[in-house]
This record gives C-alpha cells, structure tokens and sequence, in this order.
C-alpha cells in the first residue's frame, strides 16, 4: 500500500496521543479522515476543531468507502467496528504497521527507549525545526512548544518516537536512531527483561546501513554492521557534557561529540536524565549540519513536553510539578531532579497513580523505594487502563513498603481532601502518573495556593 493511493481512512480509538497523530497527518495530506473514539478528551475535541470526524458510539457504516483503518490494540476484538473491518476483508493495519510504512517513504530518526523517549523526541524536533530543517514528527505527547503532538513538514525527514509497547518499533526502518533507556517493563508483553532487551537489539539492526545509533552510555554495547554505534552520556561517552552545572532552574554544560565541542549551553529542566536527552537530540542536530550557535540558541528555548516535569505553580510557599513517571526509574529520576533543583528547603510531598495492575504487580518495591526519595506520600488507586484486575494486586503493594515520614492511600477523587492534611510550608507538591491523575493537577493547584 502506498500513501497516494489513500482517500479515506478510518480510525478505531482516534484519541490516544499517537492514533491521533497520524490522524492529523492524514488530514494534512489532504485525506478525509474519520475516527471512533470511547470517550470525549481534550485531544478528540481538537480533532473535531481541526475538522476530522470524531464520534463515540460504534457505527459500521463509517467504514463505506475507506481504503484503510487503522486500530489501536487497546480496542477488544470484539468491537463492533473491528469485527465488521474483518468481516468485510478491507485493509486493516495497526498504528505501529503504518509509521512502518511512513518510515519507508521517509528519512526517520526513530527515539526509542522504556523512558526517556518522549522528551527526546520533542527536543529533536523542536532543535531541527527552529534550526530550519523542515521535519514532520510523531511526538508521545503535547510539546509546549508547538502545542501538538504533531508537526507537519515539507522535507523528506521524520522523526517518530519508536514504541516498545508490543514490539511496535520493529516495523520501523530509521537513518537515525537513538536509545535511552532499556529498564524492564512491559513484562506483560515481554516476559522477562531479557527478552526486552533483545527485542531493542532487534530494533538497533533496524538502523539502515550507513545510518547512525545513539546509545545511552550505561547500556550494553551494541556493534552493528554498516552503521556508525556512538554512546552518549552526561559524564561520558563519545556524546557528552562536560562542566555541567544546576543554576537556579537552569543546567548549564559545554557539549562534546566526536567532531569537537560547543560552549555555553543552557537546558530550561533539571535531572541527569534530561540533560542526556538533550545531549543525544543535541548531536542530531549536529549530524544533520545545524551549527553550535544554531543549536545552543534554540536549546535555550525549548520548553520539553507537558507532564514530563512540568512547573504548574511557583511561589514562594509552594511549588506544584506534574510529571508523567509511571516507571520506578522514571520516579527516582524525577524525584532526584527535585532534590538537585530544589535542594532540601521544601518538603517533598508525592501524589502517585499507579499505572497498570502488571507493573504494579512487577515492580511494587521499586515503586516502594524510588517514593521513598520524597518526604511525604499520596497513594492513589491503580489505573488499570486496558487491564482487568489482578487478584491481590493493589496499591497496598507499594503503600505497605513506603518509608516515608508520612503517608496514605486513597482515591483519585480523594486526593484534595487529603492533600489538607499535608498542609506545610516551603513544599514542593508532585503529581505523577500515565494514567487519569492529570484531571485532578488543577485542583491541588488551587488548594495548595491557600497554604
């Protein structure tokens, strides 16, 4: 299939960050695009703004006429939809088949990575874009600085943030690729974190010869026929950063790769792991000829991606950070992050939503341990998302295990009537989690502004 030859494709879970994407490609190609969705969200409603159809009841009778549709395996195969597309035998690909199919018309810088990805990719994107390299790009979430997890573009490059979750980034063939991260998850999928990790070493001989694999310092070494492999890290690496400072709610660093070093560059979030990131979106840039000056110029500006550390108060009394971490790593980093730019003036209070029965059940004391970094604890109840329950799989897991000065469980709905209770001053409130916590961020804004 190619893409010239689509007049009308239809989606079966439009709303999810990266279904909705590829919808908005398709309509800027000029593609009538349609869509079935659970429930309205922000994202859906955009999509109706920007003129796609989006509906919430199954309707069959969509699929007259479509060339494609495309699904998310989130949807059970007993939707109606689903059953009617292979009834009827019309083309049925998943998310992850048809960036497999873009990847193949284009150049593609593919971000991979268990965390890590997602920042990446919007700070590559934002990086050739303002340095004038016209890029289309696939971002798993909404960059502050566009607004979108989209952006189209008129060159032959993507880039495309590659998917661990059910292998999905096997269909992709990338020029450029870059990995972040390889922490066990997904074991649901996986089984074990081997399997895992052989899978990303499936995904590096994906890389096209002649291309280029960035891999983070501290992951094994990975040798590639044809393809140039370089590390990159915060302190070490063919790719890193030398002289790297914290100023107040700035990373100051000097960058180093290969072909020399730049001066004088300044990262707008904290953490380690966000300075790494950088680092490897940083040589992009470099590889695809954008100048030292280009590049520190436009880092100074990048503003990353909403709910990866994302500031949503500042006062004196009280900052409030909502962040994505739905991972023990991605917790312990965030929370370190914390502490490095905050030092120890506030008191550190978590409100934490676990994401998925599985990865509670897999990794409740790391959950435990990474918590334990704050001072004070808010625990919600799972956010099963496509999972049915697990027997004795709770949060009780994590909350028996915290070692914090301070702690409870509740329910989402809860959160700001036991936030109350943790009323203190200088704090430093966090919400974190991939699942529904974001609708209540607003909320605990408005309380804690009263502390």
């Amino acid at each position: 299939m190619k893409l010239e030859d689509l007049h009308s494709v239809h989606f079966i879970g439009i709303g999810g960050i990266g279904m909705s994407a590829i919808a908005r490609f398709l309509h800027f190609k000029g593609i009538r695009v349609t869509g079935y969705d659970r429930t309205a969200t922000v994202l859906t409603g955009r999509l109706q703004d920007e003129g796609i159809e989006v509906y919430y009841e199954a309707d069959v009778t969509k699929l007259d006429g479509v060339d494609l549709v495309i699904y998310t395996p989130a949807v059970p195969a007993t939707h109606a939809e689903l059953v009617a597309v292979r009834e009827r035998q019309l083309p049925l690909m998943k998310r992850a088949e048809f960036l497999g199919l873009l990847s193949r018309s284009y150049r593609t810088i593919a971000i991979a990575g268990t965390h890590g990805k997602t920042t990446t990719t919007g700070l590559v994107t934002y990086l050739l874009k303002q340095g004038g390299i016209d890029v289309t790009a696939f971002i798993g979430g909404i960059s502050r600085n566009f607004n979108t997890n989209f952006v189209y573009g008129e060159s032959d490059w993507m880039v495309v943030e590659a998917d661990e979750f059910d292998r999905s980034f096997l269909h992709l063939t990338p020029e450029i690729a870059v990995i972040t991260s390889m922490d066990p998850d997904h074991l649901d999928i996986y089984g074990t974190p081997e399997e895992l990790r052989q899978t990303f070493r499936e995904f590096a001989h994906r890389v096209k010869p002649g291309g280029t694999l960035l891999v983070q310092s501290q992951l094994p070494r990975m040798d590639l026929e044809g393809v140039r492999v370089l590390d990159y890290g915060a302190t070490e690496g063919a790719v890193h950063a030398a002289n790297a400072q914290q100023e107040a709610r700035e990373m100051k660093f000097d960058f180093h790769f290969p072909e020399g070093h730049a001066s004088d560059f300044a990262l707008n979030f904290p953490g380690k792991y966000n300075l790494e990131n950088a680092l490897a979106a940083l040589y992009i840039g470099q590889i695809l000829g954008l100048s030292g000056d280009t590049l520190r110029e436009v880092l100074q500006s990048a503003k990353g991606v909403k709910r990866r550390f994302e500031e949503r108060l500042q006062s004196e009394k009280v900052v409030v950070i909502d962040d994505y971490a739905h991972h023990p790593e991605e917790i312990r980093a965030v929370l370190s992050a914390v502490r490095s730019q905050y030092g120890q003036d506030r008191k550190i209070i978590a409100i934490f939503q676990p994401h998925l029965y599985s990865r509670t059940q897999d990794f409740h004391e790391g959950f435990a341990d990474a918590l334990s970094i704050a001072d004070e604890v808010i625990l919600v109840d799972i956010y099963p998302a496509r999972e049915e329950p697990i027997p004795g799989v709770s949060s009780e897991l994590i909350f028996e295990r915290l070692e914090v000065e301070k702690k409870v469980r509740c329910k989402r709905d809860e959160i700001v009537e036991q936030l109350k209770a943790f009323r203190t001053t200088p704090a430093l409130v966090m919400t974190i989690g991939a699942g529904d916590i974001d609708t209540q961020v607003a909320n605990v804004v408005e309380e804690v502004k009263a502390w």
